[in-house]
């Protein structure tokens, strides 16, 4: 490395504080040495640093402070000195030595323990204690105590830099209520390198350089006279982190608008729900196990939600005899109490069979949501007790599982940037046929994206639809996890500044 060059580009400040670092590396020290601010030292250190001319560190260090009394004390004098004071012209009871040294009772039972340590006062009693100041006692008046002179040290003070004597002081003040108190600050040092030592050797000149070209050396033609110091663009400079939106929040803005802009229109719903439009209405036998992988958390209070009974109703037939569909149902007592039960939405498919009762439903017509969900689950890297469900419809008469399949595979290619995909069949007691929808992830191998299928008719038609829907509804986090290159679906949600600062966006 060119050791002039690198000389030319340094910054006044660094000029002022490269001098003195091969004789002092604490930040406070190179301060007082170089007569610059510590704000002036730490950003010239930190330039320096990232020239590798200097490496810098942090060590946790004590010191001491005055507390409360510590500060008073150091004002009005030790208790036990002013109770010595009070005591040069003779003898006093308890009463009049407290009044005349202005002692606190706690103060005084510290200052006669410790003066009669030291055989400085002796204490008798006759009809009332009294005080006798003793010789020792005189001759304490006539020098200050260790303890004296560490309240005049200047604060703060760092433990490990206390001599013997004042190490016993110290010890003998701590054990006081409120005098010292002890903080811990981190505090900077830095080394120089080897490049720094052989800057050093070269020598650094503390010249006249300018900095920045001003409208007044433009005018007056000064700048020809000046020095500039050249700029530095290799340097390695302070990463900056501008505001930037959430990583995954940005992820589903991008799937929302992909959505819009394949003429999608959004849909939603309600968090907490009904047993109706979750379960009941999609043709879900309210006996049947398939309710099982669903967990809900049902809602406490209020327990029952409101619900269309001739809406009701006709599900209810649905259930109970097929409702005019060519199905028997299922042929059980259809549960109307139990149907009105409130919980927290355990799929967002209770959206879309809300869109194909409403008024707003358009044939042909294509929908999709993107909702929160719940279900109670085992956390692990790729299940969440809550997550974001990605789910829609398309509403067409001749619509068939091949329109699915495409739709599905330009879902994961579009959405996920899976390479991999393979469709199984699969269970749902609302789609008739059913299918799976898996892609494989570098990491973690296939994972399982979501279902689909074609909305079966004891669905559709007591929702008052008699063309063909198909619907699909797919787990959005694991999607993101392809697209944002995550192990953990935790991190989706991570609180981690220094994780969401790396974090790429979509």
């Amino acid at each position: 490395m060119n050791i002039k060059a690198l000389i030319a580009k340094l910054h006044l400040l660094e000029r002022q504080v490269l001098p003195v670092l091969d004789r002092f590396s604490y930040l406070s020290d190179i301060a007082r040495a170089t007569g610059l601010k510590e704000v002036q030292v730490m950003r010239a250190l930190q330039w320096l640093q990232n020239k590798k001319i200097i490496t810098l560190t942090s060590e946790i260090k004590e010191f001491i402070e005055l507390d409360i009394n510590g500060k008073k004390y150091l004002k009005d004098g030790l208790p036990e000195r002013r109770l010595l004071n009070a005591l040069k012209k003779g003898e006093l009871t308890i009463k009049q030595a407290t009044d005349k040294a202005k002692l606190t009772k706690e103060e005084l039972n510290i200052c006669l323990g410790i003066l009669r340590q030291k055989a400085a006062i002796f204490i008798t009693k006759n009809k009332e204690l009294v005080i006798k100041l003793l010789d020792q006692g005189k001759k304490l008046l006539e020098k200050e105590t260790i303890e004296e002179r560490f309240l005049k040290k200047e604060f703060p003070v760092g433990i490990e830099s206390l001599k013997p004597e004042e190490k016993l002081a110290f010890e003998n003040l701590r054990k006081r209520k409120k005098i010292l108190k002890i903080n811990k600050k981190k505090i900077k040092k830095c080394q120089l390198t080897e490049l720094g030592k052989q800057i050093l050797e070269s020598g650094i000149e503390i010249t006249d350089i300018m900095d920045r070209l001003t409208p007044e050396m433009l005018k007056t033609g000064k700048w020809r006279e000046k020095k500039f110091r050249p700029y530095d663009i290799a340097v390695n400079v302070p990463a900056i982190y501008p505001g930037k939106l959430q990583h995954y929040r940005a992820f589903l803005d991008e799937v929302r608008q992909k959505f819009l802009s394949l003429g999608f229109t959004e849909m939603t719903g309600p968090i907490v729900e009904t047993d109706f439009w979750d379960m009941d209405v999609l043709y879900m036998p309210q006996f049947h196990s398939a309710r099982d992988i669903h967990q809900a958390y049902y809602i406490k209070d209020p327990e029952y939600g409101k619900l269309d009974e001739k809406l009701i109703n006709r599900v209810k037939q649905a259930h109970e005899n097929g409702f005019n569909t060519g199905s028997k149902g299922w042929q059980y007592k259809f549960d109307v109490k139990r149907t009105h039960r409130l919980l927290l939405r355990t799929q967002g498919t209770a959206c879309s069979a809300r869109m194909l009762a409403s008024k707003d439903l358009k044939i042909p017509g294509k929908y999709f949501g993107i909702n929160r969900c719940f279900r109670y689950d085992v956390i692990d890297a790729t299940h969440l007790p809550d997550f974001t469900q990605i789910e829609g419809i398309v509403v067409e008469e001749g619509l068939n599982l091949r329109h699915l399949f495409g739709l599905l595979k330009l879902i994961a290619k579009e959405f996920a940037d899976a390479e991999e995909v393979k469709i199984v069949p699969g269970y749902f007691p609302f789609t008739e046929p059913s299918a799976e929808l898996f892609a494989k992830h570098p990491e973690l191998g296939w994972i399982e994206l979501g279902g689909a299928g074609i909305f079966r008719p004891e669905v559709t038609k007591p929702l008052g639809v008699n063309v063909p829907v198909i619907a699909w509804g797919l787990g959005i986090d694991r999607i993101a996890m392809f697209k944002l290159g995550i192990k953990d679906i935790r991190k989706l949600y991570s609180h981690d500044l220094e994780f969401l600062r790396k974090s790429k966006l979509p």
